[in-house]
């Protein structure tokens, strides 16, 4: 009796004890098995990179590709990746890429030269129609190809000399070569994988899924719940597997900042996407240790559909522009977190400054109305707004429509939506106007200005201008550097005076990161080198 009672008393100690003992959150679990539990802010619509058109997919697409250079996070220059070094001919026409011979592909396949010159052919080709295909136009011959004026592909300035050296061939001497070719559009694709599922030529197929996806990023896709998580594994084949930390990276695509806010601080997340506007001042002064407030080369802006009435008036896109308090939105929405911007490119983008404005002017902005036909609002037809549904877009876009009615008497309807669909509208040119922005894929003016010249597919205005298509092309061809930042001026002043766009505020990224979280540095282009993170309290 006395050792059943001992035995029982035992069993009752261990079982209190275990129901004491603290259960171990996803965070600490993840810093236990160098696992990150990210925040991504959508859901991707694409994992293929040479049609990404969101950052929230670049974001992803950073673990599964490299490039033959990288973006440094601090500097936003380009540093060595794939190419381990290059040089360049005297006239600026000529580039050579030698490739490191350790690189792999996540099945163990030799990466090669020729599979850059494959992959380059493919983003161009006509019946691909990649939005993005304008970022090799440096290659010579290539925007010929791509518009289908040059039907041999074999034309186009990429030549593999052999394994391991690729040779590429200019229009005109591009002296930040290097930057661009960090960008997804240059990214290697393994033309074979592509093949097998059909994807050479078509959009959507079945390659890009766990299991067959095959890249030559650190990691490798094993999971893709829509709606819910994609995970990546450390990728054992890559160059530098050695110097990767983490074993792997789970992408939430919660679009919703106030649960990722409550995830953060339940353990579920190392790093949010984004951080509510009205959650700001209390982590300012309860944690200020996870609130990160970074710069970012970003510009958030509303877009006009220039061909559908009464926006194929310029005088009315200027009357709205005009009637936008930017400075009211910066500090009451934004709560001081970003600046409000009266340009469209953001201030000191590689030492350009646009000399250009549209400042707020309320009664400039009725006169343009009325000269419009439009006095006091009177005829306006009904119009939508599309908004992207996440924190920011709505509550910005309804400062911006009490403004216009009060100012203008126009009265407008907002239509939030996820992202894809709100994307896909713009790109299609089916909205009316929407809210949206735009993230610098490199450190220069010609990320922001060279998508509005005629054909770009992320132009998604109707908008074309034969002299500003004009201006961009004759900065690309320029080798003095204060001429071709003055073209920039010229073709900037011309984009603010018809308005196909209204700037509002420039970006910055405010979120929430776990101390544990190390060798995540501010990046102004907002991508991070995935080997260089490590986790550890």
């Amino acid at each position: 009796m006395r050792f059943r009672l001992s035995v029982l008393c035992l069993l009752f100690s261990v079982l209190s004890l275990t129901a004491c003992t603290k259960r171990e959150t996803p965070v600490e679990e993840g810093i236990r098995t160098h696992t990150l539990l990210l925040g991504n802010g959508a859901e991707p619509q694409h994992l293929d990179p040479q049609l990404v058109a969101a950052y929230t997919d670049m974001n992803i697409g950073v673990a599964l590709f490299e490039g033959l250079t990288a973006f440094d996070e601090k500097t936003s220059q380009a540093v060595p990746a794939v190419a381990e070094r290059w040089e360049t001919s005297a006239d600026g026409l000529t580039w050579t890429f030698h490739l490191r011979p350790a690189a792999r592909w996540s099945n163990g396949e030799p990466l090669t030269a020729d599979d850059f010159v494959q992959s380059w052919r493919r983003m161009l080709l006509p019946t691909l129609a990649a939005e993005g295909a304008y970022v090799l136009y440096p290659l010579k011959n290539a925007e010929a190809y791509n518009t289908g004026r040059l039907k041999d592909a074999s034309d186009v300035g990429a030549v593999a000399v052999d394994a391991h050296t690729l040779r590429v061939v200019l229009e005109h001497p591009t002296p930040h070569l290097p930057i661009i070719a960090a960008q997804p559009a240059w990214y290697p694709l393994n033309v074979r994988v592509l093949a097998k599922f059909g994807g050479s030529e078509r959009r959507g197929t079945a390659w890009t899924n766990p299991g067959n996806l095959v890249g030559n990023g650190p990691f490798l896709l094993t999971e893709w719940k829509p709606n819910a998580r994609l995970v990546v594994e450390k990728n054992s084949h890559y160059w530098d597997a050695a110097r990767t930390s983490v074993a792997r990276i789970v992408f939430f695509p919660t679009e919703n900042p106030s649960v990722e806010e409550r995830d953060f601080r339940a353990g579920q997340l190392h790093l949010t996407a984004e951080l509510p506007l009205s959650k700001v001042d209390t982590y300012r002064q309860s944690a200020p240790a996870s609130l990160r407030i970074d710069p970012f080369l970003e510009v958030f802006f509303l877009r006009f559909n220039t061909t559908r009435a009464p926006f194929s008036n310029p005088q009315v896109r200027q009357a709205l522009t005009r009637a936008i308090d930017r400075a009211s939105i910066a500090r009451n929405i934004l709560r001081g977190t970003r600046e409000p911007a009266e340009h469209y490119t953001p201030p000191n983008c590689a030492g350009y400054t646009p000399r250009a404005r549209v400042a707020t002017d309320f009664a400039e902005a009725r006169r343009l109305l009325a000269a419009a036909g439009f006095p006091d609002g009177k005829g306006f037809p009904a119009v939508e707004v599309q908004v992207r549904n996440d924190e920011i877009h709505p509550k910005v876009m309804e400062a911006i429509q009490a403004m216009w009615l009060r100012e203008l008497g126009i009265k407008i309807t907002l239509a939030a939506m996820e992202q894809k669909t709100w994307l896909q509208n713009m790109m299609s040119l089916n909205y009316t106007v929407s809210t949206a922005r735009w993230i610098a894929d490199f450190a220069d003016p010609v990320s922001f200005l060279e998508v509005y010249t005629t054909g770009n597919g992320f132009n998604m205005t109707g908008w074309s201008n034969a002299s500003f298509d004009q201006l961009i092309k004759q900065a690309a061809q320029t080798a003095d550097a204060a001429q071709r930042l003055e073209f920039f001026q010229q073709a900037e002043a011309m984009l603010l005076a018809e308005t196909p766009i209204a700037p509002v505020f420039f970006g910055a990224r405010t979120y929430l990161a776990h101390p544990a979280v190390h060798g995540w540095a501010p990046a102004a282009l907002g991508l991070h080198r995935y080997p260089f993170v490590r986790l550890e309290n």
